[in-house]
């Protein structure tokens, strides 16, 4: 797949399929079972320090969804691009003719009508910007879902959000582009070198708190300095 430029993120790169899931898309997946979890643990918020030079992590509020043996990998939480119409998301995806799309009927009316509403959309990252991840309450499971300790979950298929577009889906949402990744022993490096803070994920963080003030009021609840 092929990364795109920013302007062209969201009508090129919506390739939420039925095969793309966390599994799938972070760099540390393989064929090898899963290694025991790292400190700080999925479900976490890796919070920026303001020392960080890298423009891409400026201030940024990261979901951690899996850290372990093998790396990490999570979803910027506070830097919204537009809000999209459901259905155009789902058309893009359905017209993109990749594998899956088709199999899931993406963008077209369901057995209870048309998809309806908007979503919110995220950079989530700068790694493969093409790839797609809904972030919800976990309220809403389906086999590709991710749930973290009960309070937030991520499924990265079509079918996440013409369940949103038909109103069966979660009760809060929203869609991240692209993730952050670190290799084995990368995240930890950056930890060592105090790049980051780090807090617990609560609902509130996730999805209501403004996403200008998000950066600040995560770091005044931050438990300690990693």
């Amino acid at each position: 797949m092929r990364a795109t430029r920013l302007s062209r993120l969201i009508p090129a790169a919506f390739l939420l399929v039925a095969g793309i899931w966390l599994g799938a898309a972070a760099p540390v997946a393989g064929d090898k079972p899963a290694t025991a979890t790292a400190d700080p643990p999925a479900g976490d918020l890796l919070i920026a320090s303001a020392t960080i030079q890298d423009p891409r992590f400026s201030h940024t509020v990261i979901l951690l969804l899996r850290h372990n043996g093998e790396g990490a990998f999570g979803l910027v939480i506070n830097r919204p691009l537009a809000e999209k119409s459901i259905a155009s998301l789902l058309a893009d995806a359905e017209g993109t003719g990749k594998e899956g799309a088709g199999k899931e009927g993406a963008g077209k009316p369901g057995k209870d009508g048309a998809v309806a509403g908007t979503i919110q959309v995220f950079a989530g990252g700068p790694v493969q910007p093409e790839l797609g991840f809904v972030v919800h309450t976990p309220d809403y499971r389906r086999a590709a879902t991710l749930t973290l300790d009960h309070i937030v979950a991520m499924t990265a298929t079509t079918e996440v959000l013409r369940d949103i577009g038909h109103h069966h889906g979660p009760k809060k949402y929203f869609f991240a582009l692209g993730y952050a990744g670190w290799g084995p022993g990368q995240l930890e490096a950056e930890m060592a070198r105090h790049d980051w803070f780090t807090t617990p994920a609560d609902e509130n963080l996730i999805f209501d708190v403004d996403r200008g003030d998000l950066w600040q009021q995560a770091l005044d609840r931050r438990t300690r300095q990693l």
